[in-house]
């Protein structure tokens, strides 16, 4: 018996399958076990095509194959050539099973590229699970900049015979992996960004509050929520935050395009954080991810490390939008069905953007509000309090007057969020400022005397939740860093205490 490992998904991790093969005496017959799909057991077609195709003989045996764990339904076409190798190895002295091989064969024999290939090998890299793998060569640019896998690219069925045959002396394939963005090094991590700004704040005319809140927001990913009337510039404020973004370390960059890749995208290896707007007729199951019988990532899953982007809030079902509690609140999403039980990361960045009331003329000092007082009740209510409580800035944006000028530019904005993020760091933080649980606020989020005393007061005054304190804190630890303070001052609350609701 032979084996030689490969992988499957399970919700967004790979899961590794162990291929084996027992060629015995018996009628001919080519059979595979193992909860395989149908993209699987047509892979006998084009292994018996391929191997004809390049004068191997097919064996005149019976040939089993069984891919393990059994109870583990496996899917795609990248068991193709470990299949087919190890029909052709079989007698082979040596041992294969610790090298992963993925591909799927052409009926020529040619090795081709499976587009789920890069997620399922980052997701093995990521779990230490993989040290060296065969690869179809077309794949070798984007997995090569996975750190610490070596890979064997390969073009045609021989050419990855001649790996396995060899596999004491084959050297891996050199590929160019660099990442030519500039970076920053802290306690020996780098950090990516880009100074392009396809949409820059510098088109935005007046709306300073805003503008700072977006900043405080984009620096310390808080969650933050635009009020205001039709065309103040709601949307283009937060369409422009996604390029004043933190910075990337490397595995965040590769966890990046392994979402592109789910989200169906060719992956860039850009340290542009992603952004995913969704629209308010969307399902629960597009948001949140699902299925009967696999569950598949949604707009909250591909959102991870990035923004999620809420246009016309009060219009999202209600089954929706306090289903998104969950993830503001933990970082992940689970979802659980009858067949499937999976858990997806999801630390995101919350936008939301709304109108002040049905029409959107509440606001507006020269058109008149068209909705009465119980239109107007009703269409807040479609907002809880349970989940305006893990909103941490709350802006109310008033009309452009044809006085207003532009101020910050994108790329002063960026370079401030940068400089934070280095400061905070520099403290050695691992988070942002608004994903801190309770011990890290006690560690980082340290409070002058004047400062304690202004909290103080805001809670008795406010009658301010657990929650609502603990968000206070944190916006105040990013006005803070803004400033290079290691310490929040009484300034700096007051300042964090303007953006709550009222």
């Amino acid at each position: 018996m032979k084996s030689v490992s490969c992988a499957t998904y399970e919700g967004v991790n790979a899961k590794v399958v162990d291929v084996e093969s027992t060629l015995t005496k018996g009628l001919p017959s080519f059979s595979i076990v193992g909860m395989a799909s149908t993209a699987i057991t047509e892979s006998k077609e084009r292994v018996k095509s391929a191997l004809l195709s390049n004068d191997f003989s097919f064996p005149p045996k019976r040939i089993t194959f069984s891919l393990a764990p059994s109870e583990l339904a496996k899917s795609g076409s990248q068991f193709d050539l470990s299949i087919a190798l190890l029909i052709l190895v079989n007698n082979e002295a040596s041992d294969f099973k610790d090298w992963f091989v993925f591909g799927e064969l052409g009926l020529d024999g040619q090795v081709k590229e499976n587009i789920q290939l890069y997620p399922l090998v980052l997701s093995l890299a990521n779990q230490s699970l993989i040290s060296k793998a065969i690869v179809p060569f077309e794949s070798l640019d984007k997995l090569s900049k996975i750190p610490n896998v070596s890979f064997y690219g390969v073009r045609t069925l021989n050419e990855a015979v001649d790996v396995l045959k060899n596999q004491d002396t084959a050297e891996p394939s050199v590929v160019n992996s660099g990442i030519n963005y500039p970076f920053y090094e802290i306690d020996d991590e780098k950090y990516y960004y880009m100074k392009e700004y396809d949409e820059d704040f510098i088109d935005v005319k007046g709306q300073e509050v805003a503008k700072r809140a977006a900043l405080i927001s984009a620096t310390g990913f808080h969650n933050i929520i635009f009020e205001g009337s039709p065309g103040c510039g709601k949307s283009m404020i937060a369409n422009r935050m996604r390029y004043i973004l933190p910075p990337l370390n490397i595995a965040e960059m590769l966890d990046l395009a392994k979402l592109q890749v789910l989200d169906g995208k060719e992956p860039e290896f850009k340290p542009h954080r992603n952004m995913q707007s969704v629209h308010h007729t969307s399902t629960s199951a597009s948001v949140f991810g699902g299925g009967s019988f696999k569950a598949k990532i949604g707009e909250v899953g591909l959102s991870h490390n990035g923004i999620l982007f809420f246009d016309e809030l009060p219009h999202f079902s209600k089954a929706v939008l306090e289903s998104l509690r969950e993830p503001m609140q933990d970082s992940k999403i689970r979802i659980s069905r009858v067949n499937s039980k999976v858990e997806y990361p999801s630390s995101f960045l919350f936008i939301g953007a709304m109108n002040p009331c049905p029409c959107g003329n509440l606001l507006d000092q020269q058109k008149e509000c068209r909705c009465s007082d119980v239109e107007i009740q009703r269409y807040k209510n479609r907002l809880s309090e349970p989940f305006l409580d893990r909103i941490d800035l709350n802006i109310v944006m008033q009309n452009v007057n044809a006085s207003d000028t532009s101020t910050l530019s994108s790329k002063e904005m960026h370079k401030m969020v940068v400089e934070s993020h280095i400061f905070a760091k520099q403290r050695d933080q691992k988070s942002f400022n608004a994903k801190l649980n309770d011990k890290e606020i006690e560690k980082f989020c340290v409070l002058d005397v004047d400062a304690k005393i202004t909290l103080d007061m805001a809670i008795s005054k406010y009658s301010l939740s657990f929650r609502s304190v603990k968000k206070v804190q944190k916006v105040a630890r990013t006005i803070a860093d803004l400033q290079k303070s290691e310490i929040i001052n009484k300034t700096h609350i007051l300042e964090a205490l303007s953006y709550r609701k009222r």
